[in-house]
């Protein structure tokens, strides 16, 4: 089953350092095929999974990312990439 989510990444730090890391950690507990695309930059598709292809994105605060999902578990996964970046990364 195949979902997308566009959601605007609030993080000061973008999708980058600790934020991308937590972001690819999370992409990898889910056994779906997830890519990322920078909307504001209309960047090509990067795999969700690998830290150097969320880092190639160079999403800043502010710019939007589409999110798209594709398996068994694309729904769940979209909803935790969706909490991460709702919650800030876990960051105030």
């Amino acid at each position: 089953m195949k979902s997308k989510l566009n959601i605007t990444v609030s993080h000061p730090a973008g999708l980058h350092a600790r934020p991308a890391s937590l972001f690819v950690q999370t992409a990898n507990k889910f056994s779906s095929d997830i890519q990322v695309q920078n909307l504001t930059d209309n960047s090509d598709l990067a795999n969700a999974k690998s830290i150097l292809s969320i880092l190639t994105l160079g999403v800043c605060e502010d710019h939007e990312i589409e999110i798209t999902a594709d398996g068994d578990d694309a729904e769940d996964a979209l909803k935790a990439l969706e909490a991460l970046i709702e919650d800030n990364f876990g960051e105030e």
